[in-house]
């Protein structure tokens, strides 16, 4: 492909692409048009304001923001140390969540679960 034949595709397709761009705000404005419109029909029905959307906005956006900022459970919770320990391996597991796999092994094998307790 020559230059000036790659410089001309480019121009045309750069053609096309604002063309598509436009043609697409376009449709985006005409889908949302009913919407506003029916959203300032519901204003003008029970007496909203700007006002009072743009302060419920706000407040909601806020509100969104400090949870988001804040632990789920509000505190922040300190590690579990280790309940158990591999003799193996060294490897320690605190005795929350799902079993490691050398210790569901273990007991498969027939060995108690108290056999691998750090502190017995």
């Amino acid at each position: 492909m020559t230059r000036a034949n790659y410089a001309a595709q480019r121009r045309k397709l750069e053609k096309e692409i604002q063309r598509l761009q436009k043609q697409a705000a376009a449709l985006e404005k005409k889908e949302r048009m009913p919407v506003i419109r029916e959203i300032v029909r519901s204003m003008r029905e029970y007496g909203i304001t700007p006002e009072e959307i743009e302060e419920a906005f706000n407040r909601r956006t806020r509100s969104a923001a400090k949870r988001a900022a804040k632990p789920a459970s509000g505190t922040v919770r300190a590690p579990v140390p280790p309940k158990y320990r591999n003799p193996e391996t060294g490897v320690t597991w605190s005795g929350r969540g799902k079993a490691p796999r050398w210790i569901t092994e273990a007991e498969a094998a027939g060995k108690s679960r108290d056999s691998f307790l750090i502190n017995p």
